[in-house]
């Protein structure tokens, strides 16, 4: 499937790309920006970058969860982002009002 339109990244490339990341620093933290530039690419429209972060999270946990660590030192981090943003979802965008326009 296709997550960035604007690069024709693939969930696929982005799965590999943070794998590979994480084989070497298991416990570095990883963000989108990251995950381009591994990829040799940049964010264009910045669009995909929510989809990007639940992958992330999604795979960190994996393979967190598969290694050797302990699985109670393992956190589920996608309930805590998931809970993050529903409680700032409902702020205005960049803390801007409905009546702004960007000239």
């Amino acid at each position: 499937m296709i997550v960035c339109h604007c690069n024709l990244i693939t969930e696929k490339d982005i799965e590999e790309a943070i794998i590979q990341l994480l084989e070497a620093d298991p416990w570095h933290l990883i963000v989108p920006a990251k995950v381009y530039h591994w990829l040799q690419k940049r964010g264009r429209c910045c669009g995909c970058f929510p989809n990007v972060v639940e992958t992330i999270i999604r795979v960190t946990e994996h393979y967190h969860l598969r290694s050797e660590a302990n699985g109670a030192d393992v956190v589920s981090h996608l309930d805590r982002v998931r809970g993050l943003r529903a409680e700032f979802g409902s702020r205005r965008h960049e803390g801007r009002n409905t009546s702004h326009r960007a000239a």
